[in-house]
């Protein structure tokens, strides 16, 4: 499979990030391994090169536009599905210390094949429901970063992700734009869990008409005990 590095390479310089040789590489060995694995296996509808340098790559990266990452050391993913956008995050910033959480476990398998394959350590995988893994003392409030791609509710969110944060670390959920709304409405979950919103930096991925936002959650308190509620809870009754 040739895949025009050029795109890869441009399209970072864009966010400010410059390449270096083994990283370019990673990405490339990052692409071809999601569309070998996603014939078989439901990973992304993503799979032209480009769309996926930009989709999924670049907009992962985003996050150093708002965030000196250099800054922080600890990083947990939540729902990450195919490694977005973490594992883009520890191929250019190869300190941070990841754990990859996800539901289920034909994801976490892909996971350990593809971290061994890009040649990155000080990589955990696992396969756990946030509610549950929020409750164990190794990961509750271990964490300077918590990231999500996932869709959903930035309510339901907060409750999975703000109890993984170390008070004064940060809760990072990758959303579309127009959000005001759903921000508004999960006001009060923020200041339940301990957090507080700080900014929502909206931008356009370099290029492109495709509107993203940072919901940018600082974590400026303790979570109470009684969060995250049992598994399930957080998505049927939003805080």
């Amino acid at each position: 499979m040739k895949c025009d590095r050029s795109v890869l390479i441009e399209g970072c310089k864009k966010t400010g990030i410059t390449l270096i040789e083994r990283q370019t590489e990673q990405f490339l060995t990052y692409y071809e391994f999601l569309v070998e694995k996603n014939k078989v296996m439901n990973l992304t509808a993503i799979t032209e090169y480009e769309d996926v340098v930009l989709k999924h790559f670049i907009d992962s990266l985003s996050l150093a536009q708002v965030l000196n990452l250099t800054e922080y050391h600890s990083l947990i993913d939540v729902g990450t599905g195919a490694g977005f956008p973490s594992v883009p995050l520890k191929i250019v910033f190869p300190h941070l210390r990841l754990v990859l959480l996800d539901s289920l476990n034909k994801r976490i398998r892909f996971l350990d094949e593809l971290t061994e394959k890009l040649g990155i350590d000080h990589v955990e995988t696992l396969h756990a429901r946030a509610e549950d893994a929020a409750k164990n003392k190794e990961y509750r409030e271990q964490f300077d970063l918590c990231v999500s791609r996932a869709v959903a509710n930035l309510s339901s969110l907060s409750e999975y992700c703000i109890p993984f944060v170390k008070k004064g670390g940060w809760f990072v959920s990758y959303k579309s734009t127009g959000i005001d709304i759903e921000v508004k409405e999960a006001e009060r979950a923020f200041s339940l869990l301990g957090g507080a919103c700080r900014e929502v930096k909206e931008f356009y991925l370099p290029g492109s008409e495709i509107g993203r936002s940072f919901v940018m959650i600082e974590k400026i308190k303790e979570t109470p005990l009684r969060y995250p509620r049992k598994a399930g809870l957080p998505s049927k009754e939003p805080l």
